[in-house]
């Protein structure tokens, strides 16, 4: 215990890292917390005058680019409705059930095989491949700690603030042929160029693809795109065009969104509406990525 602490003392950016991670700095004004992160991620200091960057353009919408129908957009049970009534419910993935407990589950009443996620945060998941296999205890304490989660104190992504925290329960998808692959578009105000496309999640050990609307591979525009670009062949999605299609809807008027959609059985379905990847502090993207990004992006007449 000593050396850990005496570890910790070395090493104050860590300290400061895991207090944010953990939402404790909640005293800090959006402004003031997200240039500190910014720093002690980014190691350099966050231009928010004249954003330059990718990420320092989502730091700046973060701060400046709040409008209140983002909160419908990033609720993982409101954006299944709003993204239905304008692509139509067919590209939806259905919903089971959805609750503000985790004792209100009738788990009963679930079939063998489900998706549970809580609807205020980004990356918690929980997929039931045989219910039978369920480790409840371990459950109601993941699922108790989602609930509990100030997802919007971590990051400031302000359209988390005032998201219900509830867990939503849906259709577990897979497809007969080939494990399901992530297709996540990024899109600028209705334009659409390139989708991401990631792999080999269910081996942990995803890879991340660019290709271009006419599935022309963009291997300069990922590290794992350079490394595997020759060697990672790719099916084409059926739905291909459906997805830049969509993207340019659902992005219109909006000066960065990223569209994720799945492809299961020849079937397209929405995923989710991301305002801030990696809430904003990537510093693993390639530089033909970041150019890319950096001009496609324009905020506040900059």
């Amino acid at each position: 215990m000593i050396t850990k602490i005496k570890n910790a003392l070395k090493n104050p950016e860590k300290i400061l890292l895991w207090l944010m991670e953990k939402g404790i700095l909640f005293f800090l004004d959006d402004k003031t917390y997200l240039k500190i992160k910014y720093r002690l991620i980014m190691h350099k200091k966050l231009n928010l005058d004249k954003p330059e960057t990718f990420n320092e353009k989502l730091q700046w919408l973060k701060l400046y680019d709040r409008k209140p129908g983002y909160t419908t957009m990033v609720d993982k049970y409101e954006a299944k409705k709003y993204v239905s009534n304008i692509i139509g419910e067919e590209y939806i993935i259905p919903t089971l059930g959805v609750w503000d407990k985790f004792e209100k589950i009738n788990f009963n009443e679930l079939p063998k095989q489900f998706v549970l996620k809580p609807t205020h945060t980004s990356g918690n998941v929980f997929i039931c491949k045989n219910k039978d296999e369920i480790d409840y205890k371990k459950l109601k304490k993941t699922v108790k700690k989602w609930l509990k989660r100030n997802y919007y104190l971590i990051h400031r992504e302000w359209p988390y603030k005032n998201v219900k925290p509830r867990i939503i329960a849906e259709e577990y998808v897979e497809d007969e042929t080939r494990a399901l692959n992530d297709y996540k578009v990024y899109s600028f105000n209705g334009k659409c160029d390139y989708v991401m496309v990631c792999i080999d999640r269910e081996k942990n050990k995803t890879k991340f693809i660019y290709y271009d609307k006419n599935w022309n591979i963009k291997k300069e525009f990922s590290k794992d795109g350079i490394k595997y670009g020759d060697t990672i062949k790719i099916a084409k999605p059926k739905n291909l065009d459906k997805m830049f299609e969509f993207a340019t809807i659902l992005s219109k008027n909006i000066p960065f969104v990223r569209v994720d959609f799945y492809e299961a059985n020849g079937n397209l379905y929405f995923g989710e509406l991301t305002f801030y990847p990696s809430a904003g502090f990537d510093n693993t993207r390639t530089l033909e990525c970041e150019k890319y990004l950096d001009s496609s992006l324009q905020i506040g007449g900059i």
